[in-house]
């Protein structure tokens, strides 16, 4: 597909994923790009030749763009994303989707309404060994499932909440699992199914935030199955491990390394000792594969070209959402908290 024009609101450190990605991406520009403050529009202007506009309300009023891509403050993707909707503008909104559930569910609908398509960008499902578990479970390989373990050990040192003042405040940010962990538990939702109930304790241990820098949680989904989850950002001195385990009766698999990109272990009934070596060293020959934004970017076009979903929709956005919702409320009350009650 070409022809389509592509413009990035908020000129933060994310956004040189999305121009990077635009740029990647046969057929698609970045035409225009958004923020409060012009000098954080500086190098796109230069670089990419794009239009500034610090009114956001003016931005939207360019007949020239396509798909708008929301790199805001996690706790402003709502009021951004509907307002877009509205202007009959695609939406790419940053991880999370929204910091709460009804929120999600008014960007969800706002979409629907004005018929545009709404992706969130989870670009970790696009990995070549996440793309490969992913296979093997729809293809049900793993048989009946026993558990899953989610880990995120990471480091985020005190300076890098302190780079902004939104940085691991509840209103606009978040803490461990809503920032950083989402990623993984976007893919802990995306093999095991949905979640049915969970139990959590979270705190704040080593960085002066709102937000908790660790938590722990138990995970109950709907086939039966059991999760546990782990995320910090508190590992000293460097990121540690993100890694998703998948256990059945009939395989064993990690994927693990500093941001869960390799084959650790592989162990499937009637797969030889030689198919799983070969696998193995495939992925680790190229363990990173297309980045996950290009693939956000170009299925969007695509998306809108067929005029079909996205790969990663609103609700699949919520999903994660809802996870991270349940685990927050279930570590305020000292309670299980069913999926549904976590809203």
């Amino acid at each position: 597909m070409s022809g389509t024009n592509f413009a990035i609101v908020g000129c933060g450190h994310i956004a040189k994923k999305h121009a990077e990605a635009i740029k990647n991406a046969p057929g698609a520009k970045l035409v225009a790009v958004c923020d409060t403050v012009p000098s954080n529009m500086t190098f796109y202007i230069e670089e990419y030749g794009a239009k500034g506009y610090e009114s956001y309300d003016e931005l939207l009023l360019d007949h020239n763009i396509d798909v708008v891509n929301i790199c805001t403050p996690s706790g402003t993707h709502a009021p951004l994303t509907i307002k877009a909707a509205n202007a009959k503008k695609h939406v790419i909104v940053e991880k999370p989707i929204a910091l709460t559930v009804e929120d999600a569910s008014s960007m969800i609908e706002a979409c629907e309404e004005n018929s545009v398509k709404l992706s969130v960008l989870h670009p970790n499902r696009f990995r070549p060994a996440m793309i490969k578990l992913k296979k093997a479970m729809d293809k049900g390989k793993f048989g009946k499932l026993s558990h899953a373990n989610a880990t995120v050990r990471w480091n985020r040192n005190q300076e890098y909440y302190d780079q902004a003042p939104w940085r691991g405040t509840k209103s606009l940010d978040g803490g461990v699992l809503m920032n950083q962990a989402i990623h993984n538990l976007d893919l802990l939702v995306w093999v095991m199914g949905d979640v049915e109930e969970v139990y959590s304790m979270a705190a704040t241990r080593l960085r002066h935030i709102e937000a908790e820098d660790v938590s722990t949680g138990l995970v109950k989904f709907k086939n039966g199955s059991l999760g546990v989850i782990e995320a910090a950002t508190t590992i000293y001195p460097k990121n540690y491990e993100e890694s998703l385990s998948v256990f059945g009766e009939k395989a064993s698999v990690k994927i693990g390394g500093r941001t869960a990109n390799f084959i650790e272990h592989w162990e499937m009934e009637n797969v030889s000792e030689q198919e799983t070596e070969k696998l193995v060293n495939e992925i680790k020959a190229e363990p990173f594969g297309k980045p996950g934004h290009q693939w956000i970017i170009e299925d969007m076009m695509e998306a809108i070209k067929e005029d079909r979903s996205p790969i990663v929709t609103g609700e699949e956005g919520k999903r994660a959402l809802e996870l991270v919702v349940a685990l927050y409320h279930s570590a305020e009350t000292g309670k299980p908290v069913k999926i549904n009650e976590g809203r």
